[in-house]
């Protein structure tokens, strides 16, 4: 039992240390304005507490290089900002870190992390909820002619509003999107996709776009294709949008119809040497005052201290403010058919 005691000790000890003198740990997110927001109200404020030092880099999203590196056992990455639509598959196949509740402080207002926190952004053990967004699309209003959309219906058709649209190349949103603008029910459309015969409908809706389709990768792309006429409409994180209105002043509008709502989270890639520094980062990143200063870029926050802190004439412009636009997505569905729908999706980018 002594022996135990010691063992258990030495680990406790190692731990603090690791958070106590100087460190360094990668963390990878989105980039754009919302990347520039998480450096400016997490990452630097982080830095000068602690003065530990972050590597901050961009990625495109996705599991596939943290299961890379997971498998290599060759581990990059020590904290990740993950789409819940990917957090449940990663967490799922073992690539993220459980994150106990306990190492999160109390709201500003004193109210329990528990309690403060709304319940989906501590809904999978493996991550701790850092904004609200979603995914709608906008639209240069000096390039998009003289008929204005206005729903989904009027992102696919052609005729109606002719010219490129910009989508992300992956299937989750775009074939959600198809079967909303073929009219199926919101609530449905999971049900639907489920089946061989609503996967096949959504693939048949999207190609009656795939000609006037503009592939992209980053979110941080769809602000330039609007502006220099690569796509008169452009499926994007409405913070994206939110930025270029209001910080670039350009004529952009926000298409609220069919959007899909969901969180990101902070999770730990599975292996890493840096666990309780990461623990300790995500601890700060998604307190009260760090996450209030994503108004900056119209995302969201998690908890109901932050939410207070949002200014008024930013509210509007929030996933919160639009949910009965929208369908919530469901990343269980996509941590169980992800996979599989992912190969067909890239079957059929190849037709």
């Amino acid at each position: 039992m002594k022996m135990k005691q010691m063992i258990l000790g030495a680990a406790l000890c190692s731990m603090m240390a690791t958070t106590s003198m100087a460190a360094e740990l990668t963390a990878v997110s989105f980039g754009g304005s919302y990347g520039a927001a998480q450096k400016k109200h997490m990452i630097d404020p982080y830095q000068a507490k602690t003065g530990h030092k972050i590597l901050f880099e961009d990625y495109s999203g996705g599991i596939a290089e943290i299961k890379a590196q997971v498998t290599a056992g060759n581990i990059q990455w020590d904290v990740v900002d993950i789409e819940v639509i990917d957090l449940e598959r990663a967490c799922s196949e073992g690539l993220l870190e459980v994150i106990p509740p306990s190492i999160l402080p109390a709201g500003a207002d004193g109210k329990s992390a528990l309690k403060d926190f709304y319940p989906e952004a501590l809904a999978n053990e493996c991550g701790v909820g850092n904004i609200f967004w979603t995914v709608l699309y906008g639209y240069n209003e000096k390039t998009i002619g003289p008929v204005k959309p206005t729903s989904m219906r009027d992102f696919f058709n052609t005729s109606k509003i002719p010219g490129k649209r910009a989508m992300r190349k992956r299937p989750q949103v775009n074939l959600e999107w198809a079967l909303i603008a073929d009219g199926v029910p919101g609530k449905d459309i999971y049900k639907v996709l489920a089946t061989p015969a609503g996967l096949a409908r959504a693939f048949k809706k999207l190609d009656t776009i795939k000609n006037d389709i503009v592939w992209f990768d980053s979110w941080s792309q769809v602000p330039q294709l609007l502006n220099d006429g690569g796509a008169v409409m452009g499926q994007a994180a409405n913070g994206r949008i939110f930025n270029a209105i209001l910080k670039d002043k350009k004529p952009f509008k926000m298409v609220w119809d069919g959007h899909i709502f969901d969180l990101d989270v902070w999770a730990v890639v599975k292996g890493t040497k840096k666990k309780a520094l990461a623990f300790d980062f995500i601890a700060f990143a998604t307190g009260t005052k760090p996450l209030s200063g994503m108004e900056e870029v119209a995302y969201g926050p998690t908890r109901a201290s932050a939410m207070k802190l949002i200014a008024p004439s930013v509210v509007p412009f929030l996933p919160n403010s639009h949910l009965d636009e929208g369908v919530k997505a469901d990343g269980i569905f996509w941590a169980d058919y992800g996979e599989s729908i992912g190969e067909k999706f890239n079957e059929w980018l190849l037709k």
